[in-house]
């Protein structure tokens, strides 16, 4: 399966700090561990929290979860550690944290670069993905972001921005978003589909609303989002079930596969199926939706 189909319904973040849910994660359905350095890390234990992670990503098997780390930015003390603890044994993929420009994405692009060189590791072996919205400059500059070729992902947040505008909340009473995360939202989805990259909606951290998590991930899959980060165990197989195609969506792509195949046959790329009008656009979203569904059932039992 190409890398434009693995799954990555539910990103599930893990204190780095904290051993017992880092067993606890690689027990769960999450498709992809986001092993945080970050945010979820105290100052005081962030060299122990490295030292944690670089261990794991030598010595732990993960299966099929996909190893991302968010690393400290190289504005602090400790991310140029973090990279060079963390390029010894390489993750799958580096989150990025308080992007601002391109040229701080190039510039650990060249960093990462440097160590797969050194180090015998395949040129960009490790992909990166940004949470593009955390910072007023980053919002404005984030459709340039993907000119790194990098960059495969793109997730957004509405916490640090709402911080750095002076915003005492980011969602009105009812639980919509506000207008200019709304627009965050939009630019992040619109930027990673323009430049190829995927698009990853942001945690929803009313962690005990489950229901309300279940809305706000089938819109975003409606939006075109492929998954969500999550922040609480309990929210991952809400998540997944949103974001894996059900089996009547499987079984009606299959079968409008099979229609184009005919109809092109006759030399049709546009006709009738099941009362409305398809094309070409149907038919990318129907392979998708079945390369989709048969990936979920096939490696991960469809959980």
């Amino acid at each position: 399966m190409s890398e434009e189909f693995r799954l990555r319904r539910s990103l599930h973040f893990v204190p780095g700090a904290n051993e017992k849910m880092l067993n606890k994660a690689l027990g769960s359905a999450a498709d992809s561990l986001i092993l945080d350095l970050e945010d979820a890390v105290a100052t005081d234990l962030k060299d122990d929290a490295r030292a944690t992670i670089a261990g794991w990503l030598a010595d732990v098997d993960f299966g099929h979860q996909e190893r991302i780390v968010r690393f400290n930015p190289l504005d602090t003390p400790w991310g140029e550690a973090d990279l060079d603890a963390l390029m010894q044994s390489p993750p799958d993929a580096l989150l990025m944290p308080k992007v601002s420009t391109l040229a701080e994405i190039e510039t650990i692009d060249r960093i990462l670069g440097k160590y797969e060189s050194e180090r015998g590791h395949p040129e960009r072996g490790v992909q990166l993905m940004l949470v593009a919205t955390e910072t007023p400059t980053g919002v404005l500059n984030l459709p340039t972001f993907t000119q790194c070729p990098r960059v495969t992902m793109l997730t957004w947040g509405g916490e640090d921005l709402s911080a750095a505008i002076g915003a005492p909340r980011n969602r009105l009473p009812n639980g919509e978003y506000l207008d200019v995360f709304r627009f965050c939202r939009v630019q992040t989805l619109l930027t990673a589909k323009a430049g190829g990259a995927e698009a990853l909606d942001a945690v929803y951290v009313d962690i005990r609303n489950l229901d309300a998590l279940a809305e706000e991930s089938q819109h975003a899959a409606w939006m075109g989002f492929t998954g969500k980060l999550t922040i609480h165990p309990d929210q991952i197989p809400v998540v997944n079930a949103v974001f894996t195609p059900s089996d009547e969506e499987v079984e009606e792509a299959v079968a409008l596969l099979e229609a184009f195949e005919a109809a092109q046959a006759e030399g049709r790329m546009a006709f009738r199926f099941r009362g409305q009008m398809v094309d070409a656009p149907h038919l990318r979203r129907a392979e998708n939706t079945v390369a989709r569904g048969r990936l979920a059932r096939s490696e991960l039992g469809g959980s």
